[in-house]
């Protein structure tokens, strides 16, 4: 789960307050989404899907999600390390599922295939994508091709973009944002959790002019899933339980990611000061709370959506936002199932609509 509290100054915070000040009872915003019509020849031809990556716990997500999506067949699955073996005996919680055997990356036939969601680590996505064939769709659930300038992604993560020629095709899958460009694209770049939780509550503020470019603090907390399933001492049980810590303070690689998208939507650049923390814990999906109810992770546990709510600081000018979503659901597969949803000219829902998980 992931939790995010944004604090930020404006003297137009009071319009802020007005405009907002009925609420909406807690109700879902007005649908105002125009989705493509569905074809009737799709509702008997899917499409074939393959998961790169589906031994670690954004593919097992991907995995739960796709398996009752109407218009989307499993029919490659990769994870080196587990070639051979059954998805069932990998992720036991999914044996009932008639799913392909998981093979090596180097043996996997792409022949049958429609689409490719790549849920490898960061660093080893670009060369995998850049040999596939050409007429594959590609939701790459990494960081490899979020950030648009290659000087700026390594700087962030230390190595030089190897594939630039292709970053310059890839566009980024923060849906509610971009979702007329993520519909024309061959290869979309699905956003980082934390990116995920911050943009969508601040990019329609700025839009609207409520919010000025200064003072933007963002204190941020995770669940360890979002590390990844490989272990890690610092991440052990005895080493995490009963605290929070700080990490990435000053230099975390998601707020170039972040940065990055408010600078586009404002044409100017905006800096940000941005401290995430481990924790052992108008649109469909986008839920604003009605005045005074405060967003809670396990109101969004297993599910695509984000709520979130503004609150007055006892500083005058300033203004508190709290934003909650589930970082493998909302924050990884389930951005990347509805992305993949708008690409293909499905109902942007499809294969989304599981309630939160409670308690």
């Amino acid at each position: 789960m992931s939790s995010t509290s944004l604090a930020f100054s404006g003297s137009t915070f009071g319009k802020l307050v007005k405009r907002h000040k009925v609420g909406n009872g807690g109700k879902s915003p007005p649908q105002n989404v125009k989705f493509r019509s569905v074809k009737a020849e799709l509702s008997t031809e899917k499409v074939r899907i393959a998961i790169l990556g589906a031994s670690g716990y954004t593919g097992a997500e991907l995995t739960r999600l796709l398996v009752n999506h109407p218009f989307a067949d499993i029919a490659l699955m990769t994870a080196d390390r587990k070639a051979g073996q059954s998805f069932g005996s990998v992720f036991p919680h999914l044996d009932a599922q008639d799913l392909p055997n998981l093979v090596a990356i180097a043996d996997a036939d792409f022949s049958n295939v429609d689409a490719v969601f790549c849920c490898l680590p960061h660093g080893t996505t670009q060369d995998i994508i850049k040999g596939l064939p050409e007429h594959l769709k590609i939701i790459d659930l990494s960081a490899d091709f979020r950030l648009q300038d290659t000087a700026v992604y390594k700087e962030a993560y230390g190595q030089d973009h190897r594939a630039p020629e292709l970053q310059k095709t890839a566009e980024y899958g923060l849906t509610e944002i971009k979702r007329e460009a993520i519909r024309k694209a061959r290869l979309v770049a699905n956003p980082g959790c934390y990116p995920t939780s911050i943009q969508l509550p601040l990019i329609p503020l700025f839009k609207a002019g409520l919010l000025e470019l200064k003072n933007i603090i963002i204190d941020a907390k995770s669940g360890v899933s979002g590390a990844g399933r490989s272990p890690k001492e610092p991440l052990l049980y005895a080493e995490l339980r009963e605290g929070i810590y700080s990490y990435g303070i000053t230099n975390h690689r998601h707020v170039y990611e972040i940065e990055q998208g408010l600078s586009e939507v404002l044409n100017s650049n905006v800096t940000v000061s941005f401290t995430p923390h481990l924790m052992p814990m108008d649109e469909y999906f986008v839920k604003l709370l009605k005045k005074g109810d405060v967003p809670h992770t396990n109101h969004v546990s297993g599910s695509n959506y984000c709520k979130m709510n503004v609150f007055p600081d006892r500083i005058p000018g300033r203004a508190i936002i709290v934003s909650v979503i589930d970082n493998l659901v909302k924050g990884a597969s389930g951005q990347a199932l509805q992305n993949f949803n708008v690409m293909f000219g499905f109902p942007e829902t499809t294969g989304l609509l599981y309630q939160p998980l409670f308690p």
